[in-house]
């Protein structure tokens, strides 16, 4: 009997990723082998008829009017437990993520992550299998965005 060994793609400790299904690109995400799920921020959810459910992505920290909105199915409840301990019942949802060469649809609960700085956490289970993690390094399957230049204040002697 022969074992076939798939390559895993090599990835840091955070990088950018899409959602082709709801037309996001770039989202920053942040890898969590600590989180068994993943969790993605959102803004007004509602719940729907026939297990559905509508909710805005804030694709952005800062510019929070940077958002999608979103319609689709709901795939379970579940209650959650936080970093800080707090247990919570969550909505997952299912979509497809493309990072680097791998593209793999995975399960996202749906949560206020308003004080965090990524706007998505990707969790072992949507890692298993197809991802080497790099805990030094960052974006290796995917380039920052480019950040727009500081103004420079130039101050001058009273």
């Amino acid at each position: 009997m022969s074992v076939v060994r798939r390559e895993r793609l090599l990835i840091g400790w955070t990088e950018t990723l899409d959602l082709p299904d709801w037309g996001i690109k770039r989202l920053r995400a942040k890898i969590d082998t600590g989180a068994q799920t993943s969790a993605l921020h959102v803004e007004n959810i509602r719940e729907l008829p026939r297990d559905q459910v509508s909710f805005d992505v804030v694709l952005h920290r800062a510019q929070r009017e940077r958002r999608v909105h979103v319609k689709t199915g709901i795939v379970r409840r579940a209650r959650v437990r936080s970093s800080n301990g707090h247990q919570s019942t969550r909505l997952f949802v299912r979509t497809l993520i493309v990072l680097g060469s791998v593209i793999r649809s995975i399960e996202l609960s749906l949560v206020d992550r308003e004080q965090m700085v990524h706007r998505m956490l990707l969790g072992r289970a949507a890692l298993t299998g197809a991802f080497l993690i790099d805990v030094d390094r960052r974006n290796l399957q995917s380039r920052p965005a480019k950040k727009s230049p500081r103004k420079r204040r130039i101050t001058t002697p009273a």
